[in-house]
């Protein structure tokens, strides 16, 4: 029996699963599934749980069930590819004959002192359900600083202001004007929403220090009694550990069948591979359809495809809030209630295909 076995249960890996199972899966062939808790998590919405606009029921959504599934809760520490080997805490070591590693991301801190140790943080259920108790405990007019106005920061801030009104938020951002990789139309949009509902956005903002319950803004001391770190990420470091070859950014370089160059049964997908693309839920959905076509070619000793097509990104979608939101679709601009709307349907769809 060949032992395929997933690292994390991330949206690549759970498109993995919903095309194997439950009729494509080769008899000869099994998969363990391990994570460190026990249900697909919606990062994408995390901000929202962080807000507390959500509940954490909301954003989990059941493993699939299947005679030739095995799911395992544990956290791992090391991948040997010499081995074949994917040892976890407290545990003993699992082997597999191949493997696909979607670990996914944490927070990247950019060499800022204490920004580690002094922020929170929305990129695992555990840290944003803390972020959430700390949020909502806050005392009335409590000054909160969300690090970072790419897409995650954006939408924290905007939820969090329709969670809590009377906090007073501050989001800083590095460009001229919010999200600057946007046509100027949605950035404008964005702008004036924040500035219409009283976000305060510190636009060319360089954060240099953190201490608590300080943020340091070009050196200058800004109190908080809340800092949220959104500004960037990177691979887990079990997967910055690897040794194997990496972009600049760490995620690790893959061949065209998004195997590692030298191992053909190991497969990167999500947020740890270096793709032409940002990382997203898309991207590394995209990635797990061909990964599963490049494993039922090699498992039935087919020859494989000369090129495997680009994989296409629609489009991206914001919220601002539970009745405003911004997007790209196919590279037009969408704003307002109907891009709010389009979010919240794709969200629905995605849950109720999936669970």
């Amino acid at each position: 029996m060949k032992k395929l076995v997933l690292l994390g249960g991330g949206y690549g890996n759970m498109r993995v699963l919903l095309r194997l199972l439950p009729n494509q899966l080769p008899e000869d062939v099994s998969i363990t599934l391990i994570d460190k808790v026990p249900y697909h998590c919606l990062k994408t919405e995390y901000y929202a749980l962080a807000a507390g606009t959500i509940s954490d029921h909301h954003i989990r959504v059941s493993f699939p069930e299947h005679p030739r599934l095995s799911i395992k809760y544990g956290e791992v520490t090391k991948v040997s590819t010499d081995e074949k080997l994917v040892y976890l805490k407290d545990d003993e070591a699992v082997s597999y004959d191949d493997l696909v590693i979607g670990l996914g991301c944490e927070d990247k801190y950019h060499n800022v002192p204490g920004a580690d140790e002094f922020t929170y943080s929305i990129q695992s259920i555990e840290k944003s359900r803390a972020t959430y108790h700390t949020l909502n405990n806050l005392p009335a007019k409590s000054v909160v600083g969300i690090v970072g106005a790419g897409l995650s920061g954006v939408e924290l801030a905007s939820e969090l202001r329709e969670s809590r009104p009377d906090l007073n938020i501050k989001l800083f951002d590095r460009g001229n004007v919010i999200l600057s990789a946007f046509p100027e139309r949605l950035s404008k949009y964005v702008q004036g929403w924040f500035e219409e509902h009283g976000v305060e956005i510190v636009n060319n903002a360089n954060i240099t220090k953190v201490e608590p319950n300080i943020v340091y803004n070009h050196d200058d001391p800004i109190l908080c009694d809340a800092i949220v770190w959104t500004a960037g990420i990177q691979p887990v470091g079990i997967v910055r550990d690897m040794e194997v070859e990496k972009d600049s950014s760490g995620r690790v370089v893959l061949s065209k069948y998004h195997s590692l160059p030298n191992d053909d049964h190991v497969y990167v997908v999500g947020d740890c591979a270096s793709l032409p693309h940002a990382p997203s839920a898309q991207l590394a959905e995209g990635q797990a359809e061909q990964i599963v076509q490049v494993l039922m070619k090699r498992w039935n000793n087919e020859e494989l495809p000369e090129e495997l097509p680009q994989i296409k990104v629609k489009g991206v979608l914001g919220s601002l809030g539970k009745k405003q939101g911004f997007g790209l679709l196919n590279g037009r601009g969408v704003t307002g209630r109907v891009a709010r709307l389009l979010k919240s349907g794709i969200l629905w769809m995605y849950k109720y295909h999936n669970g």
